[in-house]
Parts: C-alpha cells; sequence; structure tokens
C-alpha cells in the first residue's frame, strides 16, 4: 500500500474523532453500567487515627472479630495511617515539601499498618498487597488469601492539587471508595473511633447528634467544616456507578463489624444520591 504524506490513517473507532472532552459525549455514556469484578467483596477500611493508633487495646478485638467473619464474608481490608501520616505531613509542610511529596510519604505510613495488619492476620490468610495488586483480589479470595493493603490512593506524585492549603485531599478513606467502586463490591465499610458521623466533632462538642443517614447531596450541601469521613470521599461516593454506599461504624465496640456485615446495621450509612 503506496501512503502519501497527505493520507491520514486511523483506526475505526467511535471515538476516534473525539477530544474525549466534550459534554455531549459524556452525557452519552450514564446509560452505561460498569463490569463488578468482585461483586462479593467487603471493602473494610480500618482507620489509623480512629483504630490502629490505639495500639492492641483496639486492634486485637477487631482482628478477633475479623477472623471470625472473614470465612462468611470476603473481605478487602485497606488501612489508614493515623499519627505518624500527621507527623511526617508537618515536617513536610516545615520544609516545603509539593503536595504530592506529601500524598507519597502518607502512602508509606498506611502501607506499614497493612503490613502490621496482616501479620495479625496471617493465621487465617492474611497477606500485604500492592495497590497495583487490587485487580488480583477475586483470584487471592479464591486462594484463601485474605488481602490487606494501603488506603492511600496510588496518585503519589501525581496528587491533585488542593483548592486550600498544601494538604493531600485523596487520603484513605477515598481509597477505600475509589477501590469499591473499581471492584464492583459488595459493600464499603470505614472502621472509626466514633458511633458514627455527627452534625458536629463529638470530641470537642457535647450536643453532637448522630445522623443515621443521609445522602450525598444532603452533606455537602450542609458545607461541615470537619467530618468524620474525608470530604473528597463524599464526592467520589456522589460520581460512582457501581457504589451507592458507605457505611461508618465504631472500631471500638466489638460486634459492630459484625452487625454491618450480617444484617447490614450501621452507625450511619451515607448514600449515593
Amino acid at each position: 500500500m503506496k501512503i502519501t504524506p497527505y493520507t491520514r490513517k486511523s483506526l475505526e473507532s467511535n471515538l476516534k474523532d473525539e477530544t474525549l472532552s466534550r459534554f455531549g459525549l459524556l452525557a452519552g455514556q450514564e446509560g452505561i453500567t460498569p463490569l463488578r469484578i468482585a461483586p462479593e467483596v467487603n471493602v473494610v477500611k480500618i482507620g489509623g487515627h480512629g483504630v490502629i493508633d490505639y495500639g492492641s487495646i483496639a486492634v486485637h478485638p477487631l482482628i478477633t472479630e475479623i477472623k471470625a467473619l472473614c470465612a462468611d464474608f470476603p473481605m478487602l481490608i485497606m488501612t489508614g495511617g493515623g499519627a505518624r501520616v500527621r507527623h511526617i505531613m508537618d515536617i513536610g509542610l516545615d520544609l516545603g515539601m509539593p503536595t504530592g511529596v506529601l500524598a507519597s510519604l502518607a502512602g508509606k505510613i498506611s502501607e506499614q499498618n497493612a503490613l502490621m495488619l496482616s501479620i495479625l492476620l496471617a493465621d487465617v490468610g492474611g497477606q500485604a498487597i500492592s495497590t497495583a495488586d487490587i485487580l488480583e483480589v477475586p483470584n487471592l479470595l479464591r486462594q484463601g488469601v485474605l488481602p490487606v493493603t494501603q488506603g492511600t490512593p496510588p496518585f503519589g506524585l501525581f496528587e491533585v492539587p488542593p483548592e486550600k492549603g498544601m494538604l493531600p485531599q485523596y487520603r484513605t478513606d477515598c481509597g477505600a471508595l475509589i477501590a469499591a467502586e473499581v471492584l464492583g463490591a459488595k459493600s464499603c465499610i470505614l472502621v472509626k473511633n466514633t458511633a458514627g458521623l455527627f452534625d458536629k466533632n463529638p470530641f470537642l462538642c457535647e450536643d453532637a447528634e448522630l445522623i443515621p443517614s443521609i445522602t450525598t447531596t444532603e452533606l455537602m450541601d450542609m458545607g461541615m467544616d470537619d467530618m468524620v469521613m474525608e470530604h473528597k470521599a463524599v464526592e467520589i461516593l456522589s460520581h460512582c456507578k457501581n457504589l451507592h454506599e458507605v457505611k461508618i461504624v465504631n472500631g471500638h465496640n466489638p460486634g459492630e463489624l459484625t452487625a454491618v456485615l450480617r444484617e447490614g446495621k450501621a452507625g450511619t450509612i451515607i448514600r449515593r444520591g
């Protein structure tokens, strides 16, 4: 075949002449149902600040509960960072580190927590995996592995610059939601150190009231200054296709994780919509 300088060769595709950012094109994709890769998996994110930082008094009962549940409820365990993330970010801010560097440093801390929990869960198949291995979760579960990974999204140096300040916006709650969405998981559960989402910080305000159920639209309209779930995680949930809700339970109360997995009971349920 003779190719002239004036001949444009292109693979046939419905998107071949698109910029991929045209609003009309994007709107036309709303009816597409994404494949659910692991529809039986429960993504359980264990907070670093809320649970792991308390040490054995909080972690060991929760580990015992997970061991009793994991045979009946396939899980992907994800971990937060906690106090050490706050410490390294404080130092990083003082030294003028860019947001992407702060995000990379934070990920190393939540990875450490994932390693420790995987060791505690080793006798029931606990194994630390990389965030790059998320798509291996269905196969790992079939082999009797209980996968444990960090919750920090792997944006690293490519972390999106925040609207305000320098701290990374996409932290471990966000990572758990994104993982649950891409897997098409059965549920996404955030294990915290409070009964759920409150209208005010319950550790500072005695009159704080628990919000048992709320939609993402209602929550974003409240414009809360501080809350137990990351602001960007609420925004992510509002855009999800597979994931319809996030449940928050108190990891310091033995039995709450069991109740949410067996009966759907949670301190707070945040629904997309």
